[in-house]
């Protein structure tokens, strides 16, 4: 693995531990993710859709341009979902 890849590794994972830390201090943050997934699931760039409306009304910050923690968490928060669907 390059140095540079590792760096990119390690921006990532200081990018997802912020996010961790501002949901943490508003927990409110994580069931408005959760609610805005299941409005915008079946939406088309669901995804961007979702990243969109949550930099609107939360102080979560997705830019347009979705970095690799963006699209990490946006398919984490997509497979919650999915797995919330699949248990009823």
């Amino acid at each position: 693995m390059s140095i540079a890849e590792i760096k990119n590794k390690e921006r990532v994972i200081n990018e997802l531990m912020s996010f961790i830390r501002k949901v943490l201090v508003e927990p409110e943050i994580c069931e408005t993710a959760l609610k805005i997934a299941r409005e915008h699931l079946n939406d088309e760039n669901a995804a961007t859709v979702i990243a969109d409306e949550l930099s609107s009304t939360t102080n979560i910050k997705i830019p347009v341009e979705h970095s690799e923690a963006d699209r990490l968490f946006l398919e984490v928060l997509i497979d919650v979902i999915k797995d919330e669907k699949a248990l009823y």
